[in-house]
């Protein structure tokens, strides 16, 4: 340490970081903090808080401006020959700019504040260039946090107990998203405490004037909420932005407020009330309080919570509009996902997603199952490429075309053809993966067509799983090329699984190790229920299982179909001409098919509604017309004719001839519908059977 001469004597000049005091001269040490202090000063709300932190009254006057330029040359000179001492905030201490956190001077008490005494004792803060330290490493520790719990979790982990023993932080309640101007008045809540969980004296036999106050007890009895009222003292404080002691006549009326009236609040330099202010509004308040056998907050320590406020109320800025991102990404994806499966009969269908990670939730994967004429099902699962916002709202795209062209009835090589020109018209860098397939429950069969996508996996009935030799084609977008579609086998009792890579494919194994590990995972369950075929939802959980801890880089979508099909018994089909008596000829065709089945009882209703269809497909039609009965939990009746125009139904005026069939058929059907196909049409209703009732 440099020695130097004034006029009061010999003194030792503290270096930054270090806050040695020489006893024998108090006013000199008091000049010193002046003038370390007065930055901290001119931070504040205006008030004269150098002056109460020094004692002095004449040090701002010109008598000894001498004096301070004195010493201001022999603080430069000390740091110039210990520069280790100083380390890297040593300019910025000497300026005194918000950059570099001024060094501090010895506390009221005369406890050193310098990495020794902080060391030794719990009480001590940090001072000089360990201040300026310990900045850097609080604001680090806060932006680590990604979401708003981390963020301000970072800021009291942070704060206790190197610069303060209890920090509370108010948040407003809502939080504004970003430009948002919120209506209604402006309401704290109590967002998160800490505190020591006990005190600890470094004197066990200090007098009773330095046992600690109750002021860190606030971590617990604080108000939960407040109520900032406009013009009021807690809302001056917030809008003046700066932090204020709690002994500052702003202070001593807005943490009242703030706390909770009736609470012993602390009005002194042992408590900083620190406003939070985003990137546009103020959000909410941080309030640190030390105990009373701890030095007090000094001028400098309000450029450290104004540091600490200003990171903070920025992160959660980031945070909220993060959060609110994710939710409108996550909200996008997954109202394109269908809410639920149908349950069409003949097939039993169940489905899992699941996102990569809560850091990546937004993905491309999709599945859908849709309903055809005939009691046949799309099954549909695709992934498109990337984890973006843009992959989602293209997936949306793709998954609307798909359900347009399967309203067509279109050959699931020709929906993957008119899929791949959407890709392309949505961009040159569109990809996709797709699997399309179409199962006929009457006649037990499947359709598959493939665009780059993982082949299914078929469980028999006995426990063998096979995976499907499906040629694997074009990823969508490519463009200029051909699909390929293959017709086989769908056994009753039999379970396909379609997925997307995700489930297969990871950093730790390559596609073909992850399907024949899916194979193997449905063989082993299939083993646990023997003969009968194992749940739905259990064997879909089941597959998830699969997953370690390492197979979470892409999002997973999966979708099971149970095959149950449709006994032939239980199908009656004719061709029939369309000539004027063609009428006649179906109702007594479909009068024959009740009989057959027991269910006499619907034969008055069946034999009108399926002569009024025929009647209107004989009217317009010019090859034969299909007629088809179906009995399964309820009676279906469908008619397909070579005309594509879908039937409307409308209420027929007195003086009209016609226009009342559909009207009867809406009336006495549980359900009525048309389908258009690429052929015609195919207009069809629903009777409940009679044990069911209507």
């Amino acid at each position: 340490m440099t020695e130097h001469s004034n006029s009061h004597g010999r003194h030792p000049l503290p270096l930054p970081g270090q806050g040695h005091r020489e006893p024998g001269d108090a006013a000199a040490a008091d000049r010193r903090r002046e003038a370390v202090a007065a930055p901290a000063a001119r931070h504040a709300d205006g008030e004269a808080h150098a002056s109460a932190d020094t004692g002095t009254e004449g040090s701002r006057d010109g008598h000894h401006e001498p004096e301070r330029r004195a010493r201001a040359s022999a603080g430069a000179h000390a740091s110039a020959e210990h520069p280790d001492a100083t380390g890297p905030a040593s300019h910025e201490d000497r300026t005194g700019r918000p950059g570099g956190v001024p060094s501090p001077a010895g506390p009221p008490d005369g406890g050193g504040t310098g990495p020794a005494d902080a060391a030794r004792t719990p009480a001590g803060g940090p001072g000089g260039g360990e201040r300026l330290r310990f900045v850097g490493a609080a604001t680090r520790r806060i932006a680590r946090g990604i979401d708003l719990d981390e963020i301000v979790l970072g800021l009291c982990r942070a704060t206790v107990p190197t610069f303060a023993d209890a920090i509370l932080v108010y948040l407003r309640d809502p939080l504004p998203v970003g430009d948002e101007r919120p209506v209604g008045p402006v309401v704290l809540r109590l967002r998160r405490t800490d505190r020591l969980p006990e005190y600890v004296r470094d004197d066990a036999d200090a007098p009773p004037e330095r046992l600690p106050d109750p002021g860190p007890e606030l971590a617990e009895a604080a108000a939960e909420r407040c109520e900032v009222r406009i013009g009021g003292p807690l809302a001056e404080v917030l809008r003046g932005v700066r932090p204020v002691f709690g002994d500052s006549s702003a202070a001593r009326a807005a943490l009242p407020e703030l706390l909770g009236e009736g609470r012993h609040v602390p009005l002194c330099q042992r408590t900083i009330l620190a406003p939070l202010r985003g990137r546009r509004r103020v959000i909410g308040a941080a309030v640190f309080i030390r105990r009373m056998d701890r030095p007090a907050f000094e001028g400098d320590d309000l450029l450290v919570a104004a540091q600490l406020a200003t990171h903070t109320a920025l992160g959660v800025d980031k945070a909220v509009l993060y959060g609110r991102e994710v939710y409108i990404a996550d909200e996008l994806q997954r109202t394109m996902l269908p809410d639920s499966l149908p349950q069409p009969t003949g097939v039993r269908l169940a489905s899992r997603y699941l996102p990569a990670a809560e850091t990546a939730r937004v993905g491309g994967d999709w599945y859908d199952a849709i309903p055809l004429p005939g009691n046949r099902v799309a099954l549909v699962v695709g992934d498109v490429m990337g984890h973006s916002m843009t992959s989602a709202a293209i997936m949306g795209q793709l998954r609307t075309t798909a359900q347009t062209l399967a309203g067509l009835d279109l050959p699931p090589q020709e929906v993957l053809h008119h899929l791949d020109e959407q890709a392309q018209r949505l961009g040159s860098d569109r990809m996709a993966t797709c699997l399309y397939a179409v199962y006929d429950p009457v006649a037990h069969r499947i359709v598959i067509a493939n665009a780059g996508h993982p082949p299914p996996v078929l469980l028999h009935r006995g426990g063998r799983a096979e995976v499907l030799r499906v040629p694997p084609g074009a990823p969508i977008g490519v463009g200029g090329v051909d699909f390929e579609a293959v017709e086989l086998d769908a056994p009753a009792g039999a379970t396909l699984l379609l997925y997307t890579d995700g489930l297969v494919e990871s950093r730790i194994r390559d596609v073909w190790t992850g399907i024949e590990q899916l194979r193997e995972r449905l063989i082993d369950t299939a083993r646990l229920t023997g003969p009968n075929p194992p749940p739905l939802e259990p064997l879909c959980d089941e597959v998830l299982g699969m997953l370690g801890p390492g197979d979470r880089d892409d999002d997973i979508a999966l979708l099971a179909a149970r095959f149950e099909g449709i006994a032939p018994s239980d199908v009656a089909y004719w061709f029939l001409d369309p000539r004027p008596q063609t009428a006649r000829q179906a109702r007594r065709l479909a009068r024959r098919a009740l009989t057959r089945w027991g269910l006499e009882d619907l034969s008055d209703s069946v034999e009108l509604l399926v002569s009024e269809v025929i009647t209107n497909a004989v009217r317009y039609a010019e090859r034969p017309i299909t007629l088809r009965l179906l009995r399964t939990d309820v009676l279906r009746c469908e008619v397909g004719d070579d005309v594509p125009q879908l039937p409307r139904l409308r209420q027929a005026r007195p003086s009209d001839e016609g226009g009342r069939g559909l009207y009867l058929v809406n009336k006495l059907a549980r359900r009525w519908g048309a389908t258009r196909l690429s052929t015609g049409k195919v207009v069809w209703f629903e009777l409940p059977l009679p044990s069911q009732g209507r």
